[in-house]
């Protein structure tokens, strides 16, 4: 089976390439912008592209006519998004559309990678069922590109998630995890928001349910999260409380004050017994996500 991950550099799309890389039934190419910044160069195919060239992702698709795509980049800065309407849909909206019209012609299975954010965030935790409302430019890209892969005639899977947290091999990347560690741990005063809540989702777990969609050929719209649904002030309390950090460095603030030019839904979180049901999805709870983080950061000091 061959299956084609884009956003390869990203958190997300290394979590793939390692699980993915010494599988002898798989075949991996493995897509992204510039240079591989993934340590290990074994066992897959890599490719540099740039999604925004429809030229590029056509030679690229038809070159090695993935059975899968699973499409994990984008633009996700949710605030640089609503101050660049055209580059939001140029990169999460146009590129979707490149590569469903190269995978048409090999009926590729398309695997979506959305967000929380395409709810209001007045009626959380979600069931798929219910009703999107995006309040942002941001959300607004990922409801529309949504609707492109439902409407592409491909068979199809939508993986809507929160949260993504984990630990890459380039170190430069933060997350709510690695970003509330390193201040406490600095001693370095945070504001952290009281008002929104959200299940946050460790890559691993994501990238698992991905792959389960991809070789078992699950199609449909599925919420993939972590189990808890926390306000994000109460995530940086446990992260404390696991590293044994000092909590006083942890400031309460109100998503008000802020001033953030794009507009956030203040409770989402998801039900996600559909995942459960279908994708065998049995995410971590957040103490065993934070132990592997935890691992995983010992063995990068030990390199």
């Amino acid at each position: 089976m061959k299956i084609l991950v884009t956003g390869s550099n990203g958190l997300l799309g290394q979590k793939l390439v390692y699980a993915l890389m010494h599988r002898k039934d798989i075949t991996l190419i493995a897509c992204a912008r510039g240079e591989n910044r993934i340590h290990s160069k074994e066992g897959y195919i890599y490719e540099s592209i740039d999604l925004n060239n429809p030229q590029r992702v056509e030679e690229i698709i038809h070159s090695h006519q993935p059975h899968c795509i699973i499409h994990t980049a984008a633009m996700t800065n949710v605030d640089a998004c609503e101050l660049d309407p055209p580059g939001c849909r140029m990169n999460n909206v146009d590129t979707v559309n490149y590569l469903l019209l190269a995978a048409k012609k090999h009926n590729s299975h398309f695997i979506y990678i959305s967000t929380d954010f395409v709810f209001d965030g007045a009626s959380g935790p979600y069931r798929e069922t219910d009703p999107i409302g995006p309040l942002s430019v941001y959300a607004q890209s990922k409801a529309d590109a949504e609707q492109l892969v439902m409407d592409s005639g491909l068979p199809w899977t939508i993986l809507r998630t929160m949260i993504i947290y984990g630990v890459t091999d380039d170190t430069q990347r933060s997350n709510i995890v690695l970003w509330t560690k390193k201040s406490l741990e600095a001693g370095t005063d945070i504001n952290v928001i009281n008002d929104q809540f959200r299940g946050p989702t460790l890559a691993e777990d994501l990238a698992d349910a991905c792959i389960t969609a991809a070789t078992t050929t699950a199609e449909g719209l599925f919420h993939v999260s972590g189990k808890e649904v926390l306000s994000i002030l109460d995530i940086a309390y446990k992260i404390a409380d696991y590293f044994g950090l000092d909590k006083k460095y942890i400031h309460p603030i109100t998503t008000d004050s802020l001033k953030q030019p794009a507009l956030r839904p203040l409770k989402t979180g998801f039900i996600i017994d559909k995942a459960t049901r279908a994708l065998n999805f049995h995410p971590h709870t957040l103490e065993e996500e934070l132990k592997i983080v935890e691992e995983q950061l010992s063995k990068k000091q030990v390199i």
